[in-house]
């Protein structure tokens, strides 16, 4: 009786274990299905936790902890690739709705929302004319993602010799990219970022408006189903209202930003737009002549060599500017930091970038005569205008940084210890200074 009894215990108890690795698998199975799912029905949501996450990496720069700038570089890192992985989720149903004849009626049956910006319609025509193209730019995102990390972790295990060799490795595999990206759309300028940013692709809908909207059409239909009942009694004896306001107090005065209850019916009349409302829905509305272009004459091919060598120019730069950096660190040893005040990348890289810009400009020139400036369509205006920021980023690079711009840093810092409050923007400061004085890509414009 025991032996039998112990059999079917331990005959039970390997049945139960079965079952449940058999639902774990099927669980595992469906994950990443529920996984994504959720991403495409939650994108507000996700893209919340990933700025709360992004945040929380800022937190820990510089050199409070042990590791702590690998650690948070680590997570910012993981949260960057995971937002790529949400984008692909996001872009994957966006394409299912279009092609789905209930949201193609729901979509004609919404209010119509504003027009896409110039850089969403550019992008989003390249990556859906060219495979290649999308593939390209995601390693080119994976790259600048992740390329402070590699730059970390090189530093750590081989030191400076092995972090200049990966840094300019990094720089040649990016520099290939964005010439193939080049290349793909037929000697443009390339824009940044060359993929559709996520609320182009997957826009956030406003829940308040739409919770606000169904409960007043409730509320209407609920206060025009009381009128029926009062008036079905007021016919055997039950009075209704007057239907005038003789008798009441006159309205002293109304106001256009505040809802209005009528006196009778208790109907909410809605508030009129102001002008600024009205001018500012018609400009978003209006068509102008980029609006009508097709998508890819968003941004003009290159009318000259001259052109296409400026392009190149502002490409290679970047290479160029780490192979100076690594020679000059070789030439010192990679010891100390006197080869960091070495001027000769410094003013190579400076002048790379400006002759670039100037060989642009002559090349539009000579495309627009006259009107160098009114020529550019508005999407190469603003591609200009990063470029030109980006300038600005050589105040914290190289030799100008540690010569002239450190200075004043370490003064800011000092400055905000001690007070109150003000105290924790010093500390950050400091912090942030440790990542722009020892690594290189924690400064890098490309």
């Amino acid at each position: 009786m025991t032996s039998s009894a112990l059999r079917r215990t331990v005959h039970t108890t390997v049945i139960g274990l079965s079952n449940a690795t058999v639902d774990l698998t099927r669980a595992a199975i469906k994950l990443p299905s529920a996984y994504s799912n959720y991403v495409a029905s939650n994108s507000s949501s996700v893209s919340s936790v990933e700025s709360s996450l992004r945040s929380l990496t800022y937190l820990l720069p510089g050199t409070r902890y042990h590791d702590s700038e690998l650690a948070s570089e680590a997570l910012h890192t993981f949260v960057q690739l995971l937002s790529i992985y949400h984008d692909h989720l996001l872009k994957s149903r966006a394409a299912l709705l279009t092609l789905s004849p209930t949201a193609v009626e729901a979509s004609h049956a919404k209010p119509q929302k504003s027009k896409p910006s110039l850089h969403a319609r550019y992008t989003i025509f390249w990556t859906s004319t060219s495979s290649l193209y999308t593939k390209i730019a995601t390693l080119l995102k994976v790259a600048q993602y992740t390329e402070l990390l590699w730059e970390m972790v090189a530093r750590r295990k081989g030191g400076e010799r092995t972090r200049w060799r990966v840094v300019v490795l990094l720089e040649t595999f990016k520099a290939v990219c964005r010439l193939w990206l080049m290349r793909l759309t037929h000697s443009r300028p390339l824009v940044n970022p060359p993929m559709p940013l996520r609320e182009d692709f997957a826009p956030e809908e406003s829940e308040e408006t739409e919770d606000e909207f169904s409960e007043d059409e409730l509320r209407m239909a609920d206060e025009a189903a009381s009128c029926n009942v009062r008036g079905v009694l007021g016919d055997v004896g039950v009075p209704t209202p007057p239907l005038s306001d003789a008798g009441k107090s006159p309205v002293t005065s109304l106001s256009t930003t505040d809802p209005y209850s009528m006196p009778r019916t208790g109907f909410m009349l809605p508030t009129l737009p102001t002008p600024d409302t009205v001018s500012a829905y018609l400009l978003n509305h209006v068509l102008t002549a980029d609006d009508v272009k097709p998508a890819k004459d968003l941004l003009h091919q290159w009318a000259s060599l001259r052109g296409r060598a400026a392009e190149v120019m502002y490409i290679l730069r970047p290479v160029i500017y780490a192979l100076l950096m690594q020679r000059v660190a070789r030439m010192y040893g990679y010891e100390g930091s006197k080869w960091k005040r070495h001027w000769t990348p410094w003013l190579v890289g400076v002048t790379l970038e400006c002759l670039a810009r100037q060989y642009a400009k002559q090349d539009l020139a000579s495309r627009a005569p006259q009107r160098a400036r009114t020529g550019l369509s508005a999407l190469e205006r603003e591609e200009m205008r990063k470029r030109g920021w980006s300038l600005a980023w050589w105040g914290m690079r190289g030799a100008f940084y540690e010569n002239i711009t450190k200075k004043w840093v370490h003064g800011v810092a000092d400055a905000l210890k001690g007070k109150p409050i003000l105290d924790l923007a010093g500390v950050v400061v400091d912090e942030y200074e440790f990542l722009w004085s020892n690594y290189y890509f924690s400064t890098a414009t490309m």
